[in-house]
């Protein structure tokens, strides 16, 4: 049976009129890659917009906010900044037990990060009390979370896809034991996770498929879980016609050392396509980790030169980059969403995808807003690409359409208004029926 949380909410709360006070929790907030950084910038921006008022705590690295007097740094020890990964920190470092565990967990090959924010996070709000009406989390999962329930705080979640997806395909990719047993201890932060996503009252997520995988995998209620497709700034992420398409130039957004990413498969379709298109090459936007086997296999098929990574370069060059672009590619073999998808087609860019995971909910049926491959598959891709490379009247048709999907279905500003519901659902069903009881 749950236990008795061990305080009370603020009392009252708002009404269905009053603007709502929002604490949003985000583990590390990288602003370049990772899609947490990018996800909270934007519903900072609109729930702001709304009329709400909204802080963003978070671990680093910070995100970068359109508001900076909106973010409250909760500093842990950072131990993945680049480019000193694992590094070990100085004594005068650790100022508490929180630090001295964050570092003993890493250096048995755990990632300790998500666990280690939520306690930190979780001290900083015992001390803002009357500050917000409600707590909400973005994946960190922490069971600090589980604390702040207990403390009294109304909490909700985003789960963008279940983590569990990604250690089954790093697992079923490793190439030795000793890189499995290190896989098996670096997720160890699931079991945790695993945990607490059930506990949590009210969750959102950004698609059917991942609101199915999240149940199956993560034991979350489906009544539990609400889909708000997440969004793309239409205004920055658009067509430029004054900017010449590069013959032959495919592009990519993948993180290269992630399986689930596909960038390999990718790799080798790029190397059939060059037989009959000699022209094709490729640009990624991402950055290889040391050590990365990537650019070795860039050199057994034969790509050297045909391949360019991009890392660090500002929204607008990306938006420039799809406009040289004739295709953009995303070889996932699962997403949850896909904002790379939904932001390259809302720039008139055609776009190849995979049917992984949620891609056909963003990308819709094949050959209506994109043409779609099964995932794993680099002889298909290779061919759909060689076809759309070869058909231009095809690529105008796609590009057209698929900015108008997104325009008509991707917005910041409906993630925005799908999450104030939400916030509004759990804290009236608080106010009418009591406080949960969470164990």
């Amino acid at each position: 049976m749950p236990l008795p949380v061990d305080a009370s909410p603020p009392p009252g709360g708002p009404r269905r009129d009053e603007p709502l006070r929002i604490a949003w929790l985000v583990y590390r907030g990288n602003p370049h890659c990772g899609g947490q950084g990018v996800y909270t910038r934007y519903v900072a921006r609109e729930v702001a917009a709304l009329g709400h008022h909204i802080e963003v705590l978070s671990g680093q690295p910070w995100p970068q906010l359109d508001d900076p007097d909106r973010l409250v740094q909760v500093p842990g020890l950072d131990l993945y900044r680049q480019p000193d990964p694992f590094r070990v920190p100085h004594v005068r470092e650790f100022r508490d037990s929180v630090d001295v565990r964050e570092f003993g967990i890493m250096c048995v090959a755990g990632f300790p990060e998500p666990w280690a924010f939520s306690e930190r996070a979780r001290r900083l709000l015992r001390e803002r009390r009357g500050d917000f009406d409600l707590v909400h989390d973005n994946q960190c999962l922490g069971s600090g979370v589980v604390g702040m329930m207990r403390d009294g705080w109304p909490v909700t979640a985003t789960i963008h896809h279940p983590i569990t997806v990604d250690r089954e395909l790093d697992l079923a990719h490793a190439t030795s034991f000793r890189r499995r047993l290190a896989l098996r201890r670096w997720y160890g932060f699931l079991r945790m996770q695993l945990r607490v996503a059930p506990r949590i009252p009210r969750i959102v997520t950004v698609s059917e498929s991942s609101r199915r995988d999240i149940a199956a995998q993560m034991g979350v209620p489906v009544e539990q879980m609400t889909v708000v497709p997440i969004g793309v700034d239409e205004n920055v992420f658009r067509p430029l016609p004054e900017v010449a398409r590069v013959p032959g130039r495919l592009m990519t957004t993948a993180s290269a050392d992630v399986p689930l990413k596909g960038l390999t498969i990718l790799l080798e379709a790029l190397a059939k396509v060059r037989v009959e298109r000699p022209d094709a090459h490729l640009v990624v936007i991402g950055r290889l980790k040391e050590g990365s086997l990537v650019p070795a296999l860039i050199d057994s098929l034969g790509l050297e030169g045909a391949v360019e990574f991009v890392t660090g370069v500002t929204d607008e060059r990306i938006v420039e980059l799809y406009a040289e672009a004739e295709v953009a590619v995303v070889p996932s073999l699962y997403e949850g969403f896909s904002l790379p998808a939904a932001e390259a087609m809302a720039c008139g860019v055609p776009v190849v995808a995979t049917t992984g995971g949620a891609l056909p909910e963003v990308v819709g049926p094949d050959g209506q807003s994109a043409r779609t491959v099964a995932p794993g598959d680099p002889s298909a891709l290779a061919a759909m690409l060689v076809e759309v490379l070869g058909d231009p009247e095809q690529r105008a048709r796609l590009g057209a359409s698929g900015r108008h999907r997104v325009l008509e279905r991707f917005t910041w500003h409906a993630h925005a208004v799908g999450l104030v519901e939400m916030w509004r659902a759990e804290l009236e069903e608080r106010q009418a029926g009591g406080v949960r009881a969470h164990r």
